[in-house]
């Protein structure tokens, strides 16, 4: 999942400029983009999303607000059997997105005093992690520097996940099953995204909470910002309530290539991955956090601050500028294009899903796009990606200008 992820994030990269650095308090006048964001070109937004449903992907849609202009629009179908057409508002699963609920709770915590971002996570979950390892911060966790080694269980081909995609495991068994490994660095050195990290947060909210996962985040996100079609389920809950598009996989079997509805599967990803949403709701959500309307301002500058690491391999962080340093920060990426300017959101991705939340810093414009790959994330819907992160905030990418 890790590298799936990150590949998409790669190719995200690739195509999205954005604006240079805000303050973090809502208070604090808003920097504007050194460099003009264009206007929208709805024909070249369209062009991003044409020709649906295909073999790549079934359906998309595409939500786009801000100062600087505003468009929605989707393609393909929400069903293959039906035909029916995808709805602009219809709810998915938002994958690695999630990190983002995740961060904004245990960023709310520290600032109440209840976490140390710098205390190791022994310190606070014994026991949990092998005593041979090093000690781990917080804040490490929370910025993929951490040097954790990755989990395995869930992972399989798209037959595979078809098949057993009721199947789930608690938080700690991933943890348990990832610790089985040795570290990959030495923490703090290097930045390598991986979703154990998350996994870790999470068991940290409730360790520090008495509560469960669920209940912070409805407590301090959904039910203040009103997010009514955002959902952190059981994990023995495999439904993707309200309307929404169906998600498939390619199966092949006997030479004959057939699609396999996974719409309804296990959310055991949890605080790493698991989480339902939709555009508006994110809208929401993202534009609430850099408003400084979630997180304090001390706790929100742990959000816009990437570490001053090299990035590990080249899955990720490996366009603009910057490319083979570290673009994560506590819960979101980092993504600073050849032309100096820059973007922060994140990328999503569970099978038969892949979704992605960015916005320039002063909110000028946000973007938010779903789609719906048949590839089991190997990432092969990628040209759409770019296709509509350019035609969003680069349209020369499109036209050759």
């Amino acid at each position: 999942m890790r590298r799936h992820l990150a590949a998409i994030g790669a190719l995200l990269a690739l195509t999205v400029p954005a604006v240079a650095s805000a303050p973090a308090s809502a208070s604090a006048p808003v920097q504007r983009p050194s460099t003009a964001l264009p206007p929208l070109d709805p024909a070249l937004l369209r062009a991003a999303i044409a020709d649906l449903p295909n073999a790549t992907v079934t359906g998309a849609l595409v939500n786009v607000t801000g100062s600087a202009g505003q468009w929605s629009g989707t393609s393909g179908v929400r069903d293959v059997v039906t035909r029916r057409t995808v709805q602009a508002d219809g709810n998915f699963r938002i994958g690695s997105i999630s990190k983002v609920f995740t961060a904004v709770v245990l960023l709310q915590l520290a600032a109440e005093g209840k976490v140390d971002l710098d205390q190791s996570v022994r310190h606070y979950l014994p026991g949990l992690l092998p005593a041979a390892y090093p000690v781990i911060s917080v804040r490490e966790v929370l910025n993929h520097t951490s040097g954790l080694p990755d989990a395995t269980l869930g992972e399989g081909d798209a037959q595979w996940f078809a098949d057993h995609r009721f199947e789930s495991w608690t938080p700690r068994q991933i943890v348990a099953d990832a610790v089985s490994h040795p570290m990959k660095f030495a923490p703090g050195t290097k930045q390598d995204y991986n979703g154990t990290n998350y996994y870790l947060a999470g068991l940290l909210v409730e360790r520090l909470t008495g509560h469960t996962y669920a209940h912070e985040v409805r407590q301090r996100v959904i039910e203040p910002l009103n997010l009514r079609d955002t959902y952190v389920l059981d994990r023995h809950d495999p439904r993707l309530p309200g309307e929404h598009a169906h998600g498939y996989v390619a199966v092949t079997e006997d030479g004959r290539t057939t699609l396999r509805d996974v719409s309804e599967q296990s959310p055991y990803p949890w605080a790493e991955g698991g989480l339902i949403s939709n555009s508006a709701d994110l809208r929401t959500f993202l534009t609430a956090i850099f408003q400084g309307r979630l997180v304090p301002a001390r706790e929100l500058g742990e959000m816009f601050t990437v570490p001053d690491v090299p990035y590990l391999g080249t899955d990720n962080c490996v366009i603009g500028p910057e490319a083979g340093h570290a673009c994560y920060s506590a819960g979101l990426m980092k993504t600073t294009m050849p032309n100096g300017l820059t973007a922060w959101g994140k990328t999503g991705s569970r099978p038969g899903y892949t979704s992605g939340l960015f916005a320039t810093r002063d909110l000028s414009r946000v973007l938010v796009y779903s789609l719906n790959p048949t590839g089991n994330k190997d990432g092969s819907e990628a040209p759409y990606i770019q296709k509509i992160a350019a035609a969003v905030l680069d349209p020369d990418l499109l036209t050759g200008n």
